[in-house]
């Protein structure tokens, strides 16, 4: 079970030095899709660079041009790129394919699918390498977790493997670990906190049963 930091609002040395200083709590930096919007390409490249024994991952969200999208990205150094599951069959063949091509990996944003199972069994039928659980920012507020949908896709994935995000901190992701997910991607569970390195530590503590 991987650890995967979310840096979505930040600037390029803000995330620098927070990943410094929680690095031995995380296994997974994830370059978000703000800081993508804001910076393109090059924090992929910097990050990379700066922890070489991190896995990067680039949260390109992609929708359409999904080979060659997915081509820029792990040309600068991305170890997993994204890909949302409301594209088209063929557009995720085409990230497939060029995780292949680099000998990388592709996620599967799970954002808003509709009959999440039927999409979920077609997609690791794809070859997909993890399929996401994703509750969106936007309805956070509600209470809504991705909790419930990870179990879902529990029961028809068979191929990949699960990763979950939205929302989760030090008090939900006890629940989480016990459906063991391949990866639980944390944002504002650590970035937002009084404390970041505690709260890294913290959860990656629950996550190691302690």
């Amino acid at each position: 079970m991987k650890l995967q930091l979310a840096l979505d609002v930040c600037t390029i040395e803000e995330g620098l030095n927070l990943v410094e200083s929680v690095r031995e709590y995380i296994d997974i930096i994830e370059i978000g899709t703000p800081l993508i919007i804001e910076y393109g390409l090059q924090p992929v490249k910097l990050f990379k660079e700066r922890f070489p024994d991190k896995l990067i991952l680039a949260d390109a969200k992609i929708m359409d041009a999904g080979e060659h999208e997915a081509n820029l990205c792990f040309s600068k150094g991305a170890d997993i790129v994204t890909v949302l599951g409301v594209a088209h069959d063929s557009t995720i063949r085409g990230v497939i394919k060029a995780a292949q091509k680099h000998g990388k990996q592709v996620l599967v944003d799970m954002i808003d699918a509709h009959d999440i199972q039927q999409r979920a069994q077609v997609i690791d039928q794809l070859g997909a390498d993890y399929l996401c659980v994703h509750t969106a920012f936007d309805i956070q507020f509600s209470g809504a977790n991705p909790l419930e949908e990870l179990r879902l896709i529990h029961e028809v994935v068979s191929e990949g493997k699960s990763a979950v995000a939205g929302g989760v901190k030090v008090a939900t992701v006890a629940d989480i670990v016990k459906e063991h997910p391949a990866i639980i991607v944390v944002g504002g569970g650590i970035t937002g906190q009084a404390d970041p390195v505690s709260a890294a530590r913290r959860i990656k503590e629950i996550m190691e049963g302690k």
